[in-house]
């Protein structure tokens, strides 16, 4: 089967093996796929020991399952497979699995493919009115989602969030419809132009905020966060990138600052919110597999590779 490779350089091969599959899983004709930040990063070193089919944002058919119900659906996929078994599992804490395999990332070979494999209870069917390709957008809206499963935004809430691209444009569009004061932060004007219906844009990094999301996709967008936060304010970190940044960890402790983490979020309240309408984003540029260097080249609010004609 067709798929892109990777193994320290990214490559198209045409005679991949096809998966099959064991208990509990899923075989999955891929409709869809698309390209995330971090995909981008990996190229650049970020998962130095990562070898195998890259990607892990997809839209699919279910082609084989033993679960009969779903055999024919049109699904989207959670990217963590947990053990079930570890002290995070038992504990309700699966995306962080001792074990784990994340798709198109660690361990697990990912969408970037014409079939994948995944396990059932890590599917969500796709409602029939909803296009694929607005379906696709639901992993990376559902990681926007998971801010505010960590943080409480109130209305009177002041936010700025550090980045003006696509990771960015979701998290800003989700914080939003709490009625919070909104800023983004970005350094293109004619990226943030994109927010001005929603949000207060700035190419300037000041004032004070008792909430910042770095969604800069930049080792610097941590250092701007620090600048800008409130004393006792809280900083959530949504960036991921292959490098390191040299930081003063004594001013987080003297101003009480609180950092959280984020990443992979909820994915049934994501397919609600595309299906609603509620959040509006632009269309994603589809190529061939093997059009790959021209995909990750473009300059699309999102991009991606299209394997089957499909009427949804």
């Amino acid at each position: 089967m067709k798929v892109l490779y990777y193994d320290g350089n990214l490559r198209y091969v045409e005679d991949y093996p096809m998966p099959s599959i064991g208990i509990g899983e899923s075989l999955i004709k891929v409709i869809m796929s698309s390209i995330c930040n971090t995909d981008r990063e990996i190229l650049k070193g970020y998962r130095p020991d990562f070898k195998g089919v890259l990607g892990h944002e997809f839209v699919g058919i279910v082609a084989e399952s033993d679960n009969s119900e779903i055999i024919g659906k049109r699904v989207v996929g959670e990217i963590n497979e947990n053990c079930g078994e570890c002290i995070y599992c038992r504990t309700c804490r699966p995306t962080h699995c001792e074990n784990r395999k994340v798709l198109g990332i660690s361990g697990k070979d990912g969408c970037f493919s014409e079939y994948i494999v995944m396990k059932n209870q890590l599917l969500h069917v796709v409602p029939d009115e909803l296009p694929s390709e607005v379906a696709i957008f639901t992993e990376p809206l559902a990681a926007a989602l998971e801010i505010m499963e960590q943080a409480h935004i109130k209305p009177s809430t002041n936010v700025a969030i550090i980045g003006d691209g696509r990771l960015a444009y979701m998290i800003g569009q989700v914080v939003a419809l709490t009625g919070a004061d909104l800023t983004i932060i970005g350094r293109h004007e004619e990226k943030l132009k994109l927010f001005s219906n929603f949000a207060n844009t700035s190419v300037n990094a000041d004032g004070s905020y008792e909430l910042v999301i770095d969604a800069s996709g930049s080792p610097t967008g941590i250092l701007t966060a620090q600048k800008i936060v409130r004393k006792r304010g809280t900083i959530i970190i949504k960036t991921t990138y292959a490098g390191e940044v040299q930081i003063n960890m004594s001013d987080f402790v003297v101003n009480e600052v609180t950092i959280k983490g984020s990443r992979c979020g909820p994915f049934k309240p994501a397919l609600q919110l595309l299906k609603s309408g509620l959040v509006s984003l632009p269309e994603i540029d589809l190529y061939e597999l093997k059009d790959y260097k021209d995909a990750f080249s473009s300059n699309a609010f999102k991009a991606g590779f299209k394997m089957i004609d499909t009427n949804n």
